[in-house]
């Protein structure tokens, strides 16, 4: 049984449309902003706090709208599975870089998908948001 880690993570879009998507420092993988939970934390909690630490975008965990929840393939951990609560933030945003988040990049969704995104965005998330079973 492969280890499972238990993340949160949310879609955020800029005034054009675009997912915004980040790499850890050490990685070679772009995916949500979002991360593991502190003791004690739901998982909006989580996600709107790992929201704030890496780029920037303050939002209550009730204003967070849940996207889905799914088991993928760990992004930057061989042989892990995550297990994502997912949520979409309303509204647009601007974001910077923090914390451990060594690039941020502005995903359109609608031109040819780079080959450097993490699982859950490519099986999981995106077919979600392009409304169709992932």
């Amino acid at each position: 049984m492969n280890p499972l880690i238990v993340v949160s993570a949310v879609c955020v879009f800029d005034e054009a449309g675009r997912l915004l998507t980040v790499r850890k420092r050490g990685t070679d993988k772009f995916m949500h902003p979002g991360g593991k939970p502190e003791t004690g934390e739901t998982a909006a909690q989580t996600a709107a706090r790992e929201l704030a630490e890496e780029v920037g975008i303050v939002l209550a965990a009730d204003e967070l709208v849940l996207l889905g929840i799914w088991l993928a393939d760990a992004a930057n951990e061989a042989a892990t599975q995550i297990q994502a609560t997912v949520f979409t933030a309303p509204g647009v945003w601007n974001a910077r870089p923090s914390a451990e988040i060594a690039e941020i990049r502005w995903l359109d969704l609608a031109a040819e998908l780079p080959d450097d995104l993490a699982p859950l965005l490519t099986d999981h998330v995106l077919p979600a948001l392009w409304g169709q079973p992932g």
